[in-house]
């Protein structure tokens, strides 16, 4: 193939890309080339197409196409406990630490994102049972599950595996969270109404927040480079401050350092670095809305960003972490500040101590919540003396004193205006009129003050209304998907159990009224479970008269207590059968002999017994 052939393939294939984005929804523009083209070259080969403008053109006429080129590119290739070391270190190590941290009501959120068929988050929830026991994990954990193939989804949502699929898992393990059903395993219930699956793209879709634990293992590598990047400023926005990100073998983030550092690296676990961008966060934001949202928000966000900008006072912003997160232009020109400096600790710019030392008053603002500001600081320029009114003001979230994100710290050229007052001082007595223009000028300049700090602080009242209206959102979104989730198990175990339970009342109803003898069932209390019609017709006492009473307490003309020996030997296993014959009297007052045979009952274990069946038989 020449490379004019390439490059026209190479064209048609982000044709077909673009195709599959617009008419299903999936953007596979982010992954690796070289991969996507191998995928679909195999689904090509299967239909004897040669190139992929014919192979375009095949998915246009046959629409079913595109659910095989679909699971072929998204391999679920995942199993339970995968990579067992580095489970073991994340059961032993990692997640003793974060709950340590952690409150003890408090609400523990894990996101397994890329699920596939369910078997790390499952992984995940046993783990956390066997640190928190069972009751403990149902009050706190939330574990959401997540994939783009709904056929996957659905698979982890009925939780039912081959044995070959736990042969990673512990003998305990496996008893404990695991029903037997013929030669599948299906994982409890009281453990899949923990796990809430649902459709999420990496790319395209808005991450989980409040994460404690993101799980996302052999995903990244099918990605490239720009749209890892994008996946791991959401991951990091996900993440609790102390939260962990485990990742597959095959990932290492060497070149997302200023996202995530290592916990231990041999086994891929890391941590977020707290410093996430402005403009990544509000990008997040708007990505959960759809086009129209996005859009406005993204509005909003140049306009604040530009008329922050264009303000006449010089104002920079320092977060309660100490870094350097904003500086509009005005502050970028007068103290050099580059915009490589944003990001980075406050104290190690040269700002932080010149013209006067703020580091120090910044200390003050935090302790006694309240704005500071120092008039007539003189600032050295090569060509002239500037002076500055600096006003440091801390910074709360939502009107709340007690949560400070950082402070604000304007500086206001009064260069003009002390020289005006000078001027003001000399030529007083001389000109009334320059006296008049002079108090003039100063009062509009404190109008303009005035209005500016009105602009501003609308500006942040906007911003946190937003923040705040995005959180509600989001809450309510996981409460609803939770909600439903619990909702479509809890029904279709219902349907399930109910339908069995008649199933099962019916045989054992019909099979007892099959016998010609009076047939008794007991538990290990003696109390009577079954009672059938023979034994009624023989005693004269009708079944719902002696349910769930003891049969050593009737009086009905059988010698109870000479069963109780028998029965007795039944429930240790001593003797599995025995038959006596007793004197009785029948429901007509007439003298029987009564033949009684005295089976014992098994449960599902065959060396445990149950109960007792008690037969009767008249003698002639």
């Amino acid at each position: 193939m020449t490379n004019d052939q390439e490059r026209e393939e190479n064209r048609i294939f982000e044709v077909l890309l673009e195709y599959l984005k617009e008419t299903r929804g999936f953007d596979f523009t982010g992954y690796k080339r070289s991969t996507l083209k191998r995928r679909v070259t195999r689904r090509m080969q299967s239909h004897h197409i040669d190139n992929f403008g014919d192979y375009l053109e095949f998915l246009e006429v046959h629409p079913e196409e595109f659910e095989s080129l679909f699971n072929t590119i998204l391999i679920n290739v995942t199993k339970f406990l995968r990579d067992a070391d580095a489970w073991d270190y994340l059961h032993h190590q990692i997640l003793p630490q974060l709950l340590q941290q952690k409150d003890k009501q408090e609400q523990i959120r894990v996101w397994s994102a890329a699920c596939s068929s369910g078997e790390e988050a499952y992984s995940i929830a046993m783990i956390l049972a066997e640190i928190l026991g069972f009751e403990t994990f149902h009050q706190r954990v939330k574990i959401y599950a997540t994939d783009v193939d709904e056929e996957a989804l659905e698979q982890a949502r009925w939780a039912r595996y081959q044995s070959k699929a736990l042969e990673n898992i512990p003998d305990e393990w496996r008893k404990r969270y695991f029903e037997q059903i013929n030669n599948h395993y299906v994982v409890r219930a009281d453990i899949r109404r923990v796990v809430i699956f649902g459709r999420n793209d990496l790319v395209q879709d808005a991450p989980i927040s409040r994460l404690d634990l993101l799980i996302c293992r052999n995903t990244l590598m099918y990605f490239n480079g720009e749209t890892q990047k994008r996946i791991l400023t959401r991951f990091n926005f996900a993440l609790k401050n102390n939260g962990a990100l485990f990742l597959g073998k095959a990932e290492m983030l060497l070149t997302n350092s200023n996202l995530f550092k290592p916990l231990n690296l041999q086994n891929r676990i890391f941590t977020k670095v707290p410093k996430l961008k402005l403009s990544d966060r509000l990008l997040i934001s708007a990505q959960s809305g759809d086009e129209e949202s996005s859009a406005r928000l993204s509005e909003r966000v140049r306009l604040r960003e530009a008329a922050f900008n264009t303000l006449p006072i010089a104002q920079i912003i320092v977060d309660a972490n100490g870094y350097l997160v904003l500086a509009n232009m005005s502050a970028r020109s007068m103290f050099d500040i580059k915009r490589k400096d944003l990001g980075k600790m406050f104290r190690d710019l040269k700002v932080s101590y010149r013209p006067l030392e703020l580091r120090s008053i910044i200390d003050d603002v935090y302790r006694d919540r309240t704005s500071i500001t120092i008039n007539d600081v003189v600032q050295e320029q090569p060509d002239k003396t500037q002076y500055l009114d600096v006003q440091i003001t801390p910074l709360h979230e939502n009107g709340n004193d007690n949560q400070l994100l950082g402070v604000s710290i304007s500086f206001q050229d009064v260069t003009r205006y002390n020289q005006l007052q000078i001027k003001y001082k000399a030529s007083s007595q001389e000109l009334e009129t320059a006296n008049e223009e002079l108090q003039s000028s100063n009062e509009e300049l404190e109008t303009t003050n005035e209005e500016l700090q009105s602009t501003n602080e609308e500006l942040e009242t906007t911003n946190e209304e937003l923040q705040s209206t995005n959180e509600e959102l989001e809450t309510m979104n996981e409460e609803l998907e939770s909600t439903n989730e619990e909702l479509r198990t809890m029904n279709d175990e219902l349907r399930v159990r109910t339908d069995e339970v008649n199933e099962v009342n019916g045989f054992l109803a019909s099979i007892l009224e099959s016998f010609q003898k009076g047939v008794i069932i007991v538990d290990r209390q003696f109390h009577i479970i079954r009672w059938n019609q023979e034994s009624e017709q023989l005693w004269g006492v009708r079944s719902d008269e002696v349910k769930d009473k003891s049969l050593l307490s009737l009086d009905i003309g059988l010698p109870v207590e000479e069963l109780r020996e028998p029965i007795r030997k039944c429930f240790q296993n001593e003797e599995n059968h025995q038959t006596i014959t007793v004197e009785a009297i029948n429901r007509r007052g007439q003298s029987i002999q009564c033949q009684v045979t005295i089976h014992g009952l098994k449960g599902i274990q065959v060396e445990e017994s149950k109960g007792a069946i008690v037969l009767l038989k008249e003698v002639e």
